[in-house]
């Protein structure tokens, strides 16, 4: 498939399956260091299925000097114009690109907390996430040196994950939601990991190409005071620019009492120091890409790892309500497949999920080989 059909059928899976665009819906396009052909082709594919295209441009240097330079006050004012427009859409489409995944590494860690609590968390935590709304990243050359790829080979898998067929991973994540629905305890255990937590009551929510793309995981809301343990994250993640790689987090009774990393490990707790609600957590989730099997240094990418869990501190999300609230919300990353170091997860004190593979029956068509 050459590039050009590449967009042709990736933009065919923002539009039509992601967003659902009806007749008569108004439709935001953001986007940062995006090839203007494939914009083009999102517009088109809006207009044919009778919506309304709207363009934001943003370039990456532009968005750091107005973030460095930010006040609260400033920051307001940005969020009294952006979210009437926000409120005024049907539905959202994102496309994040980047030239440099550092670039605001160096912005004040104060100013990205002003900027994550009065505007992020108004516009986008709590308006966007009501529309229709998907988002992806951008397959440019930066991202590719970050995953240690040539681009070529870095589009190539791009393309694959994001235009896989989800209508099927939709139906196999079926009997996984309804097993999470039914199940009290949950225990993750891997090296550096045991970790124990309740999702009782809690509902199980899917993700199978409607707000991200690429998309493929399973999440929910851990009770509040539930979680106890360790945990030992081995995916490298990146929070405004600013790499931590083997995040550990040690946890009473849903909060996180102690937190470091290979570097950083001040910065860490400065963000964890964010709000009251950054240091308990406020999702689980469960990723099941088959296509994804090696991070890329992009949360979008490496949180569907197959055989992956991710445990997010900072605030829930509605569709799975646990009270945490935060300006934050950091998906960190542990990979149980057994080139990562294996390990186990159990549901209720069954094992349910060895070394990234699930083992039982229900659960079989979620493995690699048969989402493929």
């Amino acid at each position: 498939m050459n590039l050009y059909d590449s967009y042709e059928k990736l933009s065919d899976v923002l539009v039509n399956f992601s967003c659902e665009v009806k007749s008569g819906d108004k439709v935001l396009i953001e986007q940062w260091s995006t090839d203007p052909n494939f914009i083009n082709c999102l517009i088109r594919k809006i207009r044919n299925a009778g919506g309304h295209p709207f363009v934001l441009n943003y370039e990456e240097l532009i968005s750091r000097e107005l973030l460095i330079g930010s006040t609260e006050s400033y920051i307001k004012l940005k969020t009294k114009y952006m979210l009437p427009v926000m409120k005024d859409m049907d539905a959202y489409i994102s496309i994040r690109g980047s030239n440099n995944i550092f670039e605001n590494s160096d912005v004040p860690s104060e100013k990205s907390k002003l900027n994550n609590k009065f505007y992020t968390e108004p516009v986008h935590f709590k308006e966007r996430i009501s529309k229709k709304w998907v988002i992806l990243r951008w397959p440019n050359p930066a991202m590719a040196q970050a995953a240690g790829m040539s681009t070529p080979s870095f589009q190539d898998v791009f393309f694959k994950v994001c235009t896989l067929d989800y209508s099927k991973m939709d139906k196999a994540m079926n009997n996984l939601v309804s097993l999470m629905q039914n199940t009290d305890q949950i225990n993750i255990v891997s090296p550096g990991t045991n970790i124990t937590f309740s999702i009782k009551g809690q509902p199980a929510i899917k993700c199978s190409g409607q707000r991200n793309i690429p998309d493929g995981e399973i999440f929910t809301g851990p009770i509040r005071y539930s979680v106890n343990g360790k945990i030992t994250y081995n995916i490298p993640t990146l929070y405004n620019g600013i790499r931590f790689d083997n995040v550990c987090l040690e946890v009473k009774d849903g909060k996180i009492f102690k937190a470091t990393s290979t570097a950083n490990t001040e910065l860490l707790n400065s963000i964890l120091d964010t709000d009251e609600g950054s240091r308990y957590f406020g999702e689980f989730a469960i990723g099941v890409n088959p296509y994804i099997t090696k991070p890329l240094l992009d949360i979008l990418f490496d949180e569907k790892m197959c055989g992956s869990l991710h445990l997010t501190p900072g605030g829930c999300y509605d569709e799975a309500y646990n009270g945490n609230k935060s300006a934050i919300h950091w998906d960190m990353v542990l990979c149980q497949l057994s080139e990562f170091g294996g390990g186990e997860m159990y549901f209720d004190d069954a094992l349910i999920r060895k070394d990234g593979k699930f083992i039982i029956e229900s659960l079989l068509p979620l493995n690699p080989e048969n989402l493929a």
